[in-house]
């Protein structure tokens, strides 16, 4: 396949369109879709030299040049050295830790995490003798404090899910190095368009490609981007033995999403202002959680580290569990659903969704209440939405 190499000279909305791109003899201007399990040698002595390391393709368990693509992509929109995708984001984090990780060893997480992404840590990870210390994500003396001379990997989203707190990933990443750890970024919620956080010292970032990268709510899919020696040392010998690998379709369909991510992002963070400042006008409504609004208790680190507040307002509302419902069961625009990234706005009840497998100790340690619901903005009109929400919210 011919292969372009300029692509490194060339600004980030030029890469989301044409990174990585490789032509087959046919010359499509589409990027190919290689729906293939496996790939025919000349000779037998081609077959082996593949299998010691030579270039080329064995089986799509281990590689295939549609999701090579989709890799190298998202690899030059993160800056990171190389990347590998997986079946879904869940895979992506937990091949990211199960990885490198063995019994005896220590991670340090903010508590603020995704509640499937807090299940691995506290319980699977615990089966096989790693143990784990949950922290404050926002407070770097607690992440100093958790350290000890076990610790080999730290974990945190920033923006987190669902309370958008935002962690400082240079002062994280400063503390972990000197303690001899690798820093693991969740940028989900952020995308490449808003925040790389590898430039602020993370070692290895995460993405449930299931999210913004695709943007309309069709395809599952992960990715892992990291550094050439954690892929050799690691990761890449654990994908190819456990087989999370993501389908070939699927690469597809997030690769072309790709091409409109710093469009749709953008979008989505305009959206996502309005509805925020709305949400704050509102008698019923509490308090509302955007990292770029002003009352954000990080704005200034939000600024700092992203380009934009991202796609998600989280709020919470007069009442609780009842009224939350109440306030759901009203919308007549707006879908109820526990995704988010999609081009049509979703509301969430994290307590009772997401994050519901937590006691109710850790969801308020979180900062889930019942009375919280978090908006995933879509790219509708947003008098459309701030009417729905308006009428919604008037039922309390």
């Amino acid at each position: 396949m011919a292969t372009n190499k300029d692509w490194t000279n060339w600004r980030r909305q030029t890469l989301a369109v044409r990174g990585g791109q490789r032509r087959s003899p046919f010359q499509e201007t589409s990027e190919a879709l290689f729906l293939t399990t496996g790939y025919a040698y000349e000779s037998p002595e081609e077959a082996e030299e593949r299998f010691k390391g030579a270039p080329g393709y064995t089986y799509t368990r281990y590689a295939n040049p549609t999701v090579s693509v989709f890799e190298e992509r998202m690899a030059l929109l993160e800056g990171a050295p190389v990347g590998r995708a997986t079946a879904s984001g869940m895979a992506a984090v937990t091949a990211s830790l199960l990885c490198c990780l063995r019994a005896g060893d220590h991670l340090v997480a903010a508590r603020a995490l995704f509640g499937a992404i807090r299940y691995v840590i506290e319980d699977v990870l615990s089966r096989f003798g790693i143990s784990s210390t949950i922290v404050d994500g926002t407070d770097l003396a607690a992440w100093r404090a958790a350290m000890r001379p076990e610790t080999k990997i730290v974990f945190f989203e920033t923006p987190s899910n669902p309370t958008l707190e935002i962690a400082d990933i240079a002062g994280v990443a400063d503390i972990a190095h000197k303690a001899g750890a690798r820093v693991i970024v969740d940028n989900a919620f952020a995308s490449p368009a808003l925040q790389r956080p590898m430039e602020f010292g993370a070692d290895i970032v995460v993405h449930s490609s299931t999210k913004y990268i695709d943007g309309q709510g069709r395809a599952l899919g992960g990715i892992i981007l990291c550094k050439e020696d954690f892929l050799k040392d690691h990761l890449q010998l654990f994908l190819r033995n456990t087989g999370p690998s993501m389908s070939p379709f699927n690469a597809w369909v997030h690769l072309k999403s790709l091409e409109t991510l710093e469009l749709r992002m953008r979008e989505h963070c305009r959206n996502a202002m309005q509805v925020a400042e709305f949400l704050s006008e509102q008698k019923n409504v509490h308090r509302v959680l955007y990292p770029f609004r002003k009352d954000h208790p990080q704005i200034a680190l939000a600024k700092k580290q992203m380009s934009g507040g991202g796609g998600v307002v989280t709020f919470e509302i007069a009442g609780g569990k009842k009224e939350a419902f109440k306030v759901a069961k009203a919308l007549k625009l707006i879908d109820i659903s526990n995704n988010l990234g999609d081009a049509k706005s979703l509301l969430t009840h994290p307590a009772t969704t997401t994050h519901q497998r937590l006691t109710p100790e850790a969801r308020l340690a979180a900062g889930v209440t019942d009375a919280m619901l978090r908006v995933s903005v879509g790219l509708e009109d947003t008098a459309d939405l701030c009417d729905d929400l308006g009428q919604a919210l008037a039922k309390i």
